[in-house]
């Protein structure tokens, strides 16, 4: 294991965790609007996120991963995923994990266990960034409006996951079930990609899941 210095950065003294978007009262708009809405949005909040760097060309590496995670190395432009555990690619020797709320200090104590001396960097990235979920059979509607990349199944099948210009700015997209897209997204960019997707996604009915 390498000798980096790893603790616990989520609070547990009983200190508040709020999402970026808590103020903009979401759950209270749960079960109102439209019947049968073209969108659902459902916020994804409080996940522990990490960034991996390694080389994804040693297999020791590929495989320290896998050992830790469970999971493949996810080649350019794909996410991996079991469970609420997801690992994507971000670049030539660079990946996101997502793991479940408070597991993100467990995970990254397995995967330096599994990497040992390996050149590699983990850097715990939770508190910048979360994952807006868009799921109904409108999705891909509200997203052609909102971003120049090529968003036909052909294209962008599931499993693909891209950074991209969305609504004048960047985020990444990525494509995790036949109608269900994530939106992974900077905490200070929430309220504007809120406001855009409620204006966004209006004409086919806007519903926001718990």
């Amino acid at each position: 294991m390498t000798t980096a210095n790893v603790y616990q950065q989520r609070p547990t003294t009983g200190a508040k965790a709020e999402s970026s978007l808590h103020h903009a009262g979401l759950q209270s708009l749960v079960g109102k609007g439209r019947k049968n809405a073209g969108v659902t949005v459902r916020e994804k909040k409080l996940l522990g996120h990490l960034t991996i760097r390694g080389d994804g060309h040693n297999p020791a590496f590929a495989e320290g991963v896998h050992k830790a995670l469970g999971l493949e190395l996810p080649v350019a432009l794909t996410v991996v995923a079991k469970g609420e555990t997801s690992l994507q690619w971000m670049g030539p020797d660079e990946w996101l994990l997502i793991v479940p709320s408070g597991e993100e200090f467990a995970a990254e104590k397995k995967l330096r266990e599994a990497l040992g001396d390996l050149h590699i960097s983990i850097v715990n990235v939770s508190g910048g960034q979360q994952i807006l979920e868009l799921s109904g059979p409108k999705v891909r509607e509200v997203l052609m409006k909102s971003t120049s990349y090529d968003v036909h199944p052909n294209n962008f099948p599931v499993g693909k996951a891209v950074g991209t210009v969305f609504a004048k700015s960047q985020l990444v997209i990525r494509h995790t079930a036949e109608d269900t897209w994530e939106l992974l997204i900077r905490r200070s960019f929430s309220d504007y990609w809120w406001l855009w997707l409620q204006d966004a996604a209006a004409e086919y009915g806007l519903s926001v899941q718990a």
